[in-house]
């Protein structure tokens, strides 16, 4: 007796359970959506999502939730409507029991701005991936010339990364241009030289050459001096003067 009293209690407690569920489902379903939480991931890197960007995509596509009945918000339709913005990667969407809505975004951080001679505007991300503008403005180094998706991918991005990681390189170099063969020449900020860094390959190397070369020429002669510098050799630099041409090893 006791045992099945036992497990009468037990399915009693089942049933309510699964009616209280269903209950609170369905009146959740009913409720209307109260707010919307949007949480963008490393929002302390310079990128061009934020909450605000991510509210005006929802209110332009007609799928704010915010006073729609939460049956009614379909969250994989917002997911879709997010990630036609080019500059967000992923989105997951979904409901609380709070009648809110929560938005967990991430973003591509734009690492250089492209500028092809066959007139291509596009930022790329640390993987190459193309992104149009869209009339976002970054003061990011930008990549002139002769780039196709090929170069971006073997060479243009490891260097995007290096100037990006090295704090001084990335405050001094504001352009890179890509010449029909496939060599990288660099636009300092300081300065008024064109360096040669060549095929875009031993950045270490060339850049630490560079480095010595601004440490321990650059304050002898003056900034403005050269008008050429060659990097393009791991084991020498080119320096081309205006009357002539000096070679340090």
């Amino acid at each position: 007796m006791k045992t099945a009293f036992k497990l009468l209690m037990l399915l009693g407690i089942i049933i309510y359970l699964g009616f209280a569920f269903t209950r609170f489902a369905e009146e959740s379903d009913y409720a209307t959506c109260g707010g919307v939480d949007i949480i963008i991931a490393d929002s302390t890197h310079a990128g061009f999502i934020t909450a605000d960007e991510a509210d005006r995509v929802l209110r332009n596509s007609g799928l704010y939730p915010v006073g729609k009945r939460m049956k009614n918000i379909n969250s994989r339709q917002i997911e879709d409507a997010l990630l036609k913005n080019p500059f967000i990667k992923e989105a997951t969407c979904y409901k609380t029991n709070g009648r809110r809505l929560n938005i967990m975004l991430s973003q591509r951080l734009p690492l250089l701005r492209v500028m092809t001679n066959d007139g291509k505007d596009f930022y790329i991300d640390d993987r190459g991936y193309e992104m149009e503008p869209l009339g976002y403005v970054a003061d990011l180094i930008v990549a002139t010339g002769k780039v196709d998706t090929a170069f971006t991918k073997r060479y243009l991005v490891d260097l995007g990364l290096f100037l990006r990681d090295n704090e001084f390189w990335n405050d001094q170099i504001e352009q890179i241009n890509i010449d029909e063969s496939g060599k990288a020449d660099l636009i300092p900020r300081v300065g008024n030289q064109v360096i040669h860094l060549g095929r875009p390959d031993s950045l270490q190397k060339k850049f630490r050459n560079l480095m010595a070369f601004y440490e321990k020429v650059m304050p002898e002669v003056g900034w403005n001096k050269y008008t050429n510098i060659d990097i393009s050799h791991t084991n020498q630099i080119i320096a081309l003067k205006r009357d002539k041409r000096d070679k340090l090893n």
